[in-house]
């Protein structure tokens, strides 16, 4: 059986983004609640009945999280320009080789997400 898992996991954190236009409101200084979903994807385990443990995932991010939370992202390495598709990039990055990632999901707002897949 084939299956995607998900797991959201929330954090704070300032930033401003330098290559918007002169004026733009982003490239005042602010700050975000973030959330970010993790998709993984792949066979459920006969024996365990699952896939991994939720646990795993949440395991993997932990050292991220605990790079941006409450941090100024302009400042992480790699982050210089901490647009949302760059975050998602980033995080990506970071993961892929350390859970089966599908997809990660950034949603700076309630309103407002990017969704990475990974380069094809």
């Amino acid at each position: 059986m084939h299956v995607e898992l998900r797991q959201r996991i929330r954090f704070e954190a300032a930033h401003h983004l330098p290559q918007a236009g002169e004026g733009h409101k982003c490239r005042r200084l602010h700050g975000h609640s973030y959330a970010v979903e993790l998709a993984v994807a792949g066979e459920v385990d006969p024996e365990s009945g699952w896939l991994l443990d939720y646990a795993r995932i949440r395991e993997a991010f932990r050292p991220l999280h605990e790079l941006l939370d409450h941090h100024y992202l302009n400042e992480v390495p790699g982050l210089e320009n901490p647009t949302s598709e760059n975050l998602a990039r980033w995080i990506w990055e970071r993961l892929a080789d350390a859970i089966p990632l599908r997809e990660v999901r950034v949603e700076e707002t309630c309103t407002s997400a990017c969704v990475y897949r990974g380069e094809t």
